[in-house]
């Protein structure tokens, strides 16, 4: 079984016990042409038009999920994340970086921030001189006293506060998964945080075995 992952800027791979990372805009001709079924989600429809011309028997398993929430337009990504948790706070760092609560298996409702390299550009855009080098261990208990401290701060906060908050309010645990989930982990170290490697292909994969089973069920 193959998984694939297609966001907004990658395409996700795991083939057996690796995984790795393909630009979108990168041919996918270099791929070797996989015998093993394939199946995959997508939130990039000119990625995912590039992706089935390779590989054209692919499965987008998008309609074998069973997700009931009162979240209109939802992702599908953030749907297989939520999937795979019953309780808790669920932040997957891509692109951008999203923020879902479950309780009881049930989607309370979620939010959308920039990711870090999104928010990495702001600045320099306003600006040549709020180019800054991002520091993840910047202390946010200490009012920042130079440009560079400050930049960091702000986009940190801008992170963590609106986490926290949620947590303060479920008492639940935190999920971290996606590229950069381990860079606040200096900011969460007194909350109950579990870091989840590849936690969408294990959602993936546990989504797909159920599906199967039901339809031999049938």
């Amino acid at each position: 079984m193959i998984l694939c992952d297609i966001g907004n800027t990658t395409y996700h791979f795991k083939v057996k016990n690796q995984s790795f990372v393909l630009p979108t805009h990168k041919s996918l001709k270099t791929l070797p042409a996989y015998t093993e079924p394939i199946y995959f989600i997508s939130v990039n429809e000119k990625a995912t038009k590039a992706f089935l011309k390779k590989y054209p028997s692919a499965i987008n398993i998008e309609n074998s999920i069973n997700f009931k929430t009162a979240y209109k337009g939802m992702g599908i990504d953030r749907k297989v994340v939520c999937k795979y948790i019953k309780d808790g706070i669920i932040v997957d760092f891509g692109s951008a970086v999203t923020v879902d609560i479950m309780k009881n298996a049930v989607h309370k409702g979620g939010f959308i921030l920039p990711g870090i390299e999104a928010f990495k550009s702001i600045y320099p855009n306003i600006s040549q001189k709020l180019t800054f080098d991002f520091e993840k261990n910047t202390n946010l208990d200490k009012i920042p006293l130079n440009t560079n401290q400050a930049i960091n701060y702000a986009i940190l906060s801008a992170i963590t506060l609106p986490i926290l908050k949620e947590y303060e309010k479920y008492k639940t645990k935190i999920y971290f998964t996606g590229g950069d989930k381990s860079l606040l982990k200096k900011h969460f170290e007194n909350i109950p945080v579990k870091y989840m490697k590849n936690m969408m292909f294990k959602s993936m994969k546990k989504i797909i075995l159920e599906s199967n089973k039901k339809k031999k069920g049938k």
